[in-house]
């Protein structure tokens, strides 16, 4: 039985931006822990999901997959998905699959919530 090392953290603002805390590996054995907090951060009036990776280890192609549900679960439910606190590394992985012209990418949390909010 393989385990996962990945826990999220789903924070619910009150202004229609949920976070969505990334702390450990996101690969093929996370995907229910991956839609669990997607559903948690798609509350109501939810127009905006920020994927917070600043405590991300690591990141593979079926984590990318992954990545790429939630981006389309976001765009039917008319949401915009942001990232932040990605390495250099993922940084670069993000633009090799392109994910970066789907997803906003973002230094910090403040800033992809200054953007979230325009």
């Amino acid at each position: 039985m393989t385990t996962t090392n990945l826990t999220t953290n789903v924070r619910n603002g009150n202004n229609g931006i949920s976070v969505i805390d990334f702390d450990g590996e996101v690969n093929g054995f996370t995907e229910s822990i991956l839609m669990d907090a997607y559903q948690q951060a798609s509350k109501d009036n939810t127009h905006a999901i920020i994927l917070n990776f600043e405590k991300l280890d690591y990141l593979n192609s079926s984590g990318i997959g992954l990545l790429v549900t939630i981006l389309i679960r976001a765009q039917r439910q008319d949401q915009r998905l942001l990232a932040c606190g990605l390495s250099d590394h993922y940084r670069e992985i993000f633009a090799l699959t392109r994910l970066d012209e789907a997803i906003g990418i973002y230094a910090t949390e403040s800033e992809a919530i200054s953007a979230a909010n325009l």
